[in-house]
């Protein structure tokens, strides 16, 4: 989509009618996830990592009888560890973009025109 920007100076009153009806939503949106897709986005993010990816592949392999090395629970403790801690603080940061991209929507804003 393209943004278009019409002065408002009488020439062109019926395509900024127009526009201002097709643009009516626009804001300010620097957040990453939604309540939809933070898990989903969350574990695609973090399983490109090539240490979550190690982790995750000792999981998977310490499932299977012949090669059980530990208990499963034992091997799957860092993994959640270290996934819980980086969902926490990214959904920290995320709520904080959130108030922030709110605060500046919200605020008044001034139009000059000649």
């Amino acid at each position: 989509k393209w943004r278009i920007v019409f002065p408002n100076n009488g020439r062109q009153w019926n395509n900024w009618k127009q526009a201002s009806m097709f643009y009516s939503a626009n804001r300010i949106q620097t957040t990453k996830y939604t309540w939809f897709t933070l898990l989903p986005r969350f574990l695609f993010e973090q399983f490109h990592r090539l240490g979550n990816l190690y982790f995750f592949f000792l999981v998977v392999l310490n499932w299977f009888p012949q090669v059980e090395v530990f208990h499963r629970e034992i091997t799957m403790l860092p993994l959640i560890v270290v996934l819980l801690a980086s969902m926490i603080k990214d959904a920290i940061e995320d709520y904080r973009k959130y108030r922030f991209d709110k605060m500046i929507n919200l605020s008044k804003t001034r139009v000059y025109d000649k």
